[in-house]
């Protein structure tokens, strides 16, 4: 198993953040995605913009607070959390992915795109936020 952390404060109010990271119809921020899926409340899937895709299972929604859920896809399945600390002037976001590589040809280089990944998402949030 792989563990990749990243953390960032925004100035702004949590909610606004919460809202934006944990909106499935909202995605447009996302430089990465061409589309998310609703499966039911539970479950949703993100399409890549080359096609590729990664279901999710929401484990926990605490308003405000914590937003985690398992992926899974041909390559890895896991654990995403994303925890949320601030208040009307500031957020900040701890977010921690546990994969384990599906084949073990990926396995040298999982670390290195998880950064990557993660790297984007903040890049993309940032740019979302000051919108």
């Amino acid at each position: 198993m792989v563990t990749s952390n990243i953390k960032a404060t925004f100035m702004c109010d949590i909610k606004k953040v919460w809202d934006i990271v944990t909106s499935l119809e909202n995605y447009s921020w996302r430089s990465d995605l061409a589309k998310i899926e609703v499966l039911s409340e539970e479950k949703f899937v993100e399409y890549t913009k080359d096609g590729y895709k990664t279901k999710f299972t929401i484990t926990v929604t605490e308003l405000y607070k914590r937003w985690a859920f398992d992926i899974e896809n041909d390559n890895v399945s896991g654990h995403w959390v994303g925890l949320f600390f601030g208040d009307e002037n500031q957020c900040t976001v701890d977010f921690t992915e546990d994969v384990t590589a599906k084949r073990l040809i990926m396995r040298p280089f999982i670390k290195g795109y998880l950064k990557k990944q993660q790297q984007t998402y903040i890049t993309d949030l940032k740019k979302a936020l000051e919108v």
